[in-house]
């Protein structure tokens, strides 16, 4: 299937359908041009989350990112709705517009006082992840020798319940993703991470994660970055390849999308942050490979061609997600 060819059936479903990117990766900066979500708008994108903060940038970085990204949106209400609901979410569609919230990868950015995640959430944070790549004092990073979750991640994850924030296990070490799922009393997702058993990278999940995540009433988003989808990189088919196992194992009613696609690509480096990205992971780090939002309707097409029914292709375009986001945040 080329990434370009698109029918009118799956034009008219991906216009349809409530599709949600559970994740934008671009550097979190507060001068980040954010006229590039215009691209989501156009693809037929109705939700995206926005990055404000990892765990390689200092804490009060979220701040900047959260003042001047909330600002741009408000000064742009025709076209984009920072959104608290679901109910919101859908509105937004009708209304034409891009539904945003924020997310945070790594609890670094709580700075040790679990009664940040209120804060954070009464600004717009939806969801939040343990640890980016490395340990930190919630619990264990992919790349890292993950201890597994500790005391105080754990006193996170019960506020994280409390509010209704999502709580996001990318990125995070296989032992901490499945303590934290024993302790979480709400559903759990993985916003972008692909299946190990056919990309064996410590940043991608085993089928144990990925089923005992399920279990959890969550899912799992596919996440559109080459260098953990290979051997056929960063293409339509090979990202459908991924949806493929994911819901042989849990389900189509279990399985999203988050492209994790970064605006400004072509500036994106990896060289300073050995530590966050290890050489023995990220060898080839000047081919990573990444799938712009463009390519949404394409992703339609190829599930369509590839024998999903249509109501199972709107799932897995947003309305998972939309189901999972409804009973954590609320209507």
């Amino acid at each position: 299937m080329s990434d370009g060819a698109v029918s009118d059936l799956a034009r008219t479903l991906h216009g349809e359908a409530l599709v949600w990117d559970s994740h934008s990766g671009f550097e979190p900066e507060p001068d980040a041009d954010l006229s590039q979500l215009e691209r989501w708008r156009a693809s037929g994108v109705d939700f995206l989350s926005i990055n404000i903060a990892y765990d390689r940038r200092p804490w009060q970085g979220a701040y900047r990112a959260l003042s001047a990204y909330r600002a741009w949106l408000f000064a742009h209400g025709e076209d984009y709705a920072l959104v608290a609901t679901i109910d919101q979410v859908t509105a937004a569609k009708a209304d034409g517009k891009l539904a945003c919230a924020f997310d945070i990868e790594g609890m670094a950015a709580l700075d040790g006082d679990v009664g940040m995640v209120e804060v954070y959430y009464r600004l717009g944070v939806r969801q939040m992840l343990i640890a980016y790549n490395l340990n930190n004092a919630a619990g264990g990073g992919c790349h890292d020798d993950d201890p597994g979750l500790s005391a105080f991640g754990r006193e996170v994850i019960a506020e994280m319940n409390r509010v209704g924030m999502v709580l996001d296990l990318s990125h995070t070490g296989c032992r901490t993703t499945l303590e934290a799922m024993a302790v979480s009393s709400a559903p759990v997702i993985f916003s972008h991470s692909n299946a190990r058993g056919l990309c064996d990278h410590e940043r991608n999940i085993t089928d144990e994660q990925i089923v005992a995540c399920a279990a959890t009433g969550g899912m799992v988003g596919v996440t559109g970055i080459g260098l953990f989808l290979r051997p056929g990189g960063a293409t339509v088919d090979n990202l459908v390849r991924h949806i493929d196992h994911m819901c042989g194992l849990i389900g189509p009613a279990r399985v999203g999308i988050s492209l994790d696609y970064s605006f400004n690509t072509d500036g994106f480096d990896l060289e300073d942050g050995e530590a966050f990205w290890p050489a023995r992971q990220y060898a080839d780090k000047g081919n990573i490979g990444f799938m712009a939002p463009e390519l949404f309707p394409a992703i339609t097409e190829a599930l369509l061609a590839r024998g999903y029914d249509e109501s199972d292709v709107a799932g897995i375009l947003g309305g998972n997600f939309l189901r999972v986001a409804g009973t954590i945040w609320g209507s």
